[in-house]
């Protein structure tokens, strides 16, 4: 079973702070910069909510970071070792000299919301950020256009349908459909059938030219 990091609140806390306070800024500052509200901001930080998909996709955005890149830093931060019952230890020491790691240690985070499922495939030092993501049936994740503007990313459906809504298009996606996003624009993965949507996205850093 995969290594699931949605016990890891207090993980997740502490890198929100640390990326708050690396960049010098106030609770209000991140509030306004993520539109997550200031309470909310302060409850995540103090380990008293756990955020959803969408707050998390906010939060990057403000920071200039991927959703997979904020919860690879969380996932490594400094207190190694387990949390209620989850191994923690940092990826690079789970990985072989090949760079081999197995099914089981892929770290998957759970939104407490609509029980959407993130499976990191690679690791930080690889220079394309490779998630598996399980979108259940009835299920819906928007982001906001900051979360694309400093990436390009190219969705890749495998099983299922996936709707997915670009701005004001529409893309209905069926299993071995691709599609690269075009200019940042509000988006949202949209399961508004009956059975899992499984699908991966992957993400390189860097605007189009």
């Amino acid at each position: 079973m995969s290594n699931i990091v949605e016990p890891l609140v207090g993980k997740i806390a502490t890198r929100i702070r640390a990326e708050r306070d690396r960049r010098g800024w106030t609770l209000v500052q991140l509030a306004e910069a993520s539109g997550v509200s200031r309470a909310m901001i302060s409850r995540i930080e103090n380990g008293e909510s756990s955020p959803t998909a969408v707050v998390l996709g906010k939060l990057s955005a403000a920071f200039q970071l991927s959703v997979s890149e904020l919860l690879a830093r969380a996932e490594r931060e400094s207190d190694q070792g387990s949390v209620t019952g989850v191994d923690t230890t940092d990826p690079a020491d789970r990985t072989g000299p090949t760079g081999l790691t197995r099914q089981a240690d892929l770290p998957t985070w759970r939104d407490p919301d609509t029980g959407y499922r993130r499976r990191q495939i690679t690791g930080p030092d690889f220079p394309a950020d490779i998630t598996e993501v399980r979108l259940p049936a009835g299920a819906g994740v928007a982001y906001p256009a900051a979360a694309f503007a400093f990436i390009r990313q190219t969705v890749w459906v495998l099983d299922g349908r996936l709707t997915f809504h670009e701005g004001a298009t529409v893309h209905e996606l069926d299993a071995g459909d691709t599609l690269e996003l075009g200019e940042p624009a509000p988006c949202t993965f949209q399961n508004s059938t009956t059975a899992e949507c499984r699908y991966v996205v992957i993400v390189t850093r860097g605007r189009r030219q």
